[in-house]
């Protein structure tokens, strides 16, 4: 049954991991439901065949890391994109509230079963994250009654363990959790044991921290802290927009036009350069970059790609608040690359030799990957950026070497504008004025990737080497 279930999503032609529903439910196969039916006593039979195959791969397999991280690339989906967590399950892409568009509709629709929706909210159960795992859990809850009467052997979880872990998370948020303990012991359509020693201890110790009063007044439900919380909304609102709406006032200073920058290089192939936003200054170059060329950087990162870091005072360590993986590429490593850094700094006109930039960055945003905001430019001097011994980054150029589907904005959050996806084009903008402080407009965003696979390559500049190609102004507050 589990193989023919696994068969028929592989001869979907209509399947795509670009989904992030189907990309969870397949690591969640790989890691936790292909061993559980391994060494189910339904396997008996083949039990050393099943066992010496599965070794072969299992080094390869996902492990639990990227189980409980795709689990919480949904929450995080869920929350940056205002998703209904009944419409996920359901395989639909649905903001919360009624009559509201859906934001992405896929070819194929993924629903998530019961046992599904039970690990997103018990990622979100062990680390005290009570506001998702209350929504996951009741949504768990919900299907395992509708699904009373059979069960899977790859499942790990039950009904009696879905309404066990709901009952502490409404407990922790402070709200009388005996009705959901007693639920799974006197529910008519509940294939629980009732004398199920571990939930009755449970309730048993919440009626009494409840009856002596060591539970505070209840208070309302709120999504956990993120780490820029004052822009939440902001960037939030801008990810959910289809793209940057200029008013009519910027208009007659925003357009489309061929440059050449006064560069021997761009006059028989000139840069389509759009003006996005004037302040801060962010312009797009499209078709800066061809297919091949896309195809044939990807392909040099692939291999060396790691998961990204960011600066934390003096060091370089993960963080949850950006989630994708980069690589660094020299451009000795390849001509294209070699080319594109040329076709770079003929349109910016700045010099990209060694030490006046750094190497070309190749980062994948996978399944719900993204940066939250941040600035490309050092703020304090204590960045791992001096040791460069160069200066600040005084420019960006982002290039999209890829489409997707749904989501992966790049969010400009004080500037309130988004620059949606466009694939082969370069995003320009400085990160410091002319006076060399930092931009506090750049305060930018990468938006969580909804559905398909985002890669973009980064180019930094920095200040020094630079000091007659965009001279300081007359002006000191410019």
């Amino acid at each position: 049954r589990f193989y023919e279930k696994v068969q028929a999503l592989h001869q979907d032609p209509e399947a795509s991991v670009d989904n992030p529903l189907l990309a969870f439910s397949l690591i969640k196969r790989l890691h936790s439901d292909w061993p559980n039916i391994i060494y189910s006593d339904e396997a008996t039979e083949n039990t050393q065949a099943l066992h010496a195959g599965f070794k072969e791969v299992e080094q390869e397999l996902p492990g639990a890391e990227d189980l409980d991280g795709a689990a919480r690339a949904l929450m995080r989906l869920q929350d940056v994109y205002a998703l209904s967590v009944k419409g996920m399950a359901n395989g639909v892409f649905q903001r919360a509230g009624a009559g509201r568009p859906a934001l992405y509709s896929p070819s194929r629709r993924v629903s998530l079963s019961a046992d599904d929706c039970f690990h997103v909210g018990k990622v979100a159960y062990d680390t005290g994250d009570y506001y998702h795992s209350i929504a996951w859990l009741e949504e768990a809850v919900g299907l395992f009654r509708l699904s009373y009467g059979s069960w899977n052997p790859e499942d790990r979880s039950s009904l009696e363990d879905a309404l066990d872990h709901l009952a502490f998370s409404y407990f922790m948020v402070l709200t009388d959790a005996r009705c959901w303990g007693h639920g799974v012991s006197g529910d008519t359509n509940s294939p629980a044991d009732p004398g199920n020693q571990r939930v009755a201890r449970n309730v048993a110790k919440y009626e009494k921290l409840l009856e002596t009063g060591a539970a505070a007044s209840a208070r309302p439900l709120r999504r956990p802290n993120g780490t820029h919380l004052q822009s939440r909304d902001t960037y939030e609102e801008l990810c959910q927009r289809p793209g940057v709406q200029p008013t009519p006032e910027r208009l007659p200073h925003l357009g489309c036009s061929y440059e050449t920058n006064g560069s021997p290089y761009l006059l028989l192939q000139p840069a389509k350069k759009e003006m996005v936003q004037i302040q801060p200054y962010v312009a797009l170059y499209h078709d800066f970059i061809s297919d091949a060329e896309a195809e044939t950087i990807k392909g040099l990162a692939g291999p060396w790609l790691q998961r990204s870091v960011v600066a934390s005072g003096e060091k370089q360590q993960k963080a949850e608040y950006r989630i994708s993986k980069s690589a660094w590429l020299k451009d000795t490593a390849d001509p294209v690359v070699r080319a594109l850094e040329q076709r770079i700094a003929a349109v910016t006109g700045l010099d990209l030799r060694p030490p006046y930039a750094e190497y070309l960055q190749v980062v994948n945003y996978g399944l719900g990957g993204h940066y939250e905001p941040h600035f490309d430019h050092a703020t304090s001097r204590k960045s791992p950026l001096y040791r460069m011994k160069s200066g600040n980054r005084i420019a960006t150029v982002m290039i999209y070497l890829s489409a997707v589907e749904a989501g992966g904005s790049t969010a400009f959050i004080y500037a309130n504008f988004s620059v949606p996806v466009v694939k082969n084009a370069a995003l320009f903008w400085w990160n410091l004025r002319r006076n060399g402080d930092g931009d506090g407009d750049t305060l930018h965003a990468g938006c969580p990737v909804l559905a398909g696979d985002k890669w973009v390559a980064n180019k930094w500049i920095h200040e020094h080497g630079q000091e007659f190609r965009r001279p300081c102004s007359a002006n000191p507050q410019d």
